[in-house]
């Protein structure tokens, strides 16, 4: 499982990055990875140039012009640095923490329209405590 970026406000691109199974447990709407439709190969041109074979080399290589292909994917992160303010999910039986961008007050009107479970919410700040939604009935 790797940690993977969910998008819950499409109109201000708030995010949630986390393991999709451990978001997806404390809400009724599963959240989808943004990265899962948006993975496309791309092709780069790449010009002819010269290349030496040790320092000094008075005789260089040349190189021939060429294409690369590469895969672009908007919800891969590069190291192991997430992105945003970290806050946590408690709801007694299971503890998750996650980060977010935008602002808590987003995520927190988010959270209260989408508790699958009665949950404690951490801020960076604060604890919250959000009630699960009643299935209608």
């Amino acid at each position: 499982m790797t940690i993977e970026k969910h998008v819950y406000d499409a109109v201000s691109g708030n995010a949630i990055y986390g393991e999709t199974a451990n978001i997806n447990y404390f809400l009724t709407t599963p959240l989808a990875p943004a990265s899962a439709a948006g993975a496309q190969d791309k092709t780069a041109s790449v010009s002819a140039f010269t290349r030496r074979r040790y320092p000094g080399d008075q005789t260089p290589a040349n190189v021939s012009a060429s294409n690369r292909v590469f895969i672009y994917d908007p919800g891969r992160r590069n190291g192991s640095a997430t992105p945003g303010r970290p806050f946590i999910l408690d709801d007694g039986i299971e503890k998750r923490s996650f980060t977010f961008t935008g602002s808590f007050t987003a995520l927190h009107s988010f959270l209260i329209g989408d508790a699958k479970v009665a949950m404690k919410c951490y801020s960076p700040s604060a604890r919250y405590d959000i009630a699960a939604v009643s299935s209608g009935g």
